[in-house]
């Protein structure tokens, strides 16, 4: 009997196979020519973006549309993508059509404009702060019985959303000195303009960030995977102090004198 041979498989062309994936996401979306659309404006390429990141992050990512919010009472900017605890987390307020995510909750904010240009970034930039200047609570934590301290404050990361950019080049020197210009606080570490590609900024201890930028074609599941590879790195969300939450609900010695007979 003649012996088996073996044949190995051959390389995967796995560009190709990445702008597969993206084609199957976006059609799945009903929605393939969105991003490079004239028209798209508003709460349509706001609701796109939202289905696209919840569609393929994993189940314990939620993407809102939300207002941040502390244990003090303080409020973020209403920010247009906000991905957050799904598991962890009981608490999300919602009032009429306004929904209220604690901070400690939160992994990144995303403001959806039409253009990439100074003007959006700075704006991206300071919804993103809104969100960074909040109060974090944080505690200990029991993990198989053995208590483990609070876990430090993480960088809550931040990006701008378009669908096209209006410099030329898209992502050149005029992107780079825009970040440069938001400061720490307020910097923005992701950005995706699918009619001319994604970007990530790494600062790496400096204010003016490198930039690594994808091509045009493959840009939406660029930034995913971008966007995935940094809540890996972040892991699980900061355990609250709901403590400090219930304050509000406390017994003060006034409302105690006034329920005496």
């Amino acid at each position: 009997m003649a012996e088996h041979m073996y044949e190995s498989p051959k390389g995967v062309d796995l560009h190709r196979l990445l702008l597969h994936y993206q084609e199957e996401l976006l059609t799945k979306l009903s929605a393939p020519g969105l991003f490079t659309h004239p028209t798209a404006k508003g709460d349509i390429t706001e609701n796109a973006w939202r289905d696209l990141i919840s569609k393929f992050l994993p189940s314990r990512y939620q993407v809102s549309k939300a207002f941040v919010l502390d244990a003090r009472g303080n409020t973020s900017q209403q920010i247009d993508v906000v991905v957050h605890d799904r598991h962890f987390c009981p608490l999300l307020f919602e009032q009429g059509d306004q929904r209220y995510i604690p901070a400690e909750s939160v992994f990144a904010v995303f403001e959806v404009r039409q253009d990439l240009d100074l003007e959006n970034v700075r704006y991206a930039a300071e919804k993103a702060k809104s969100v960074r200047s909040l109060h974090r609570t944080s505690r200990e934590v029991v993990d198989r019985g053995q208590v483990k301290p609070p876990r430090e404050l993480f960088e809550i990361l931040a990006g701008v959303l378009t669908v096209r950019s209006s410099w030329s080049p898209p992502f050149g020197g005029a992107l780079t000195d825009a970040l440069a210009s938001c400061g720490v606080e307020a910097r923005i570490q992701l950005g995706c303009s699918p009619v001319h590609g994604a970007f990530e900024a790494l600062y790496e201890g400096a204010l003016s960030p490198r930039l690594e930028i994808s091509e045009d074609r493959g840009a939406v599941l660029f930034f995913l995977l971008r966007l995935f590879q940094r809540l890996q790195a972040i892991g699980s969300p900061m355990a609250i102090d709901f403590r400090e939450y219930t304050r509000p609900l406390e017994e003060t010695p006034a409302s105690s004198e006034e329920r005496r007979p």
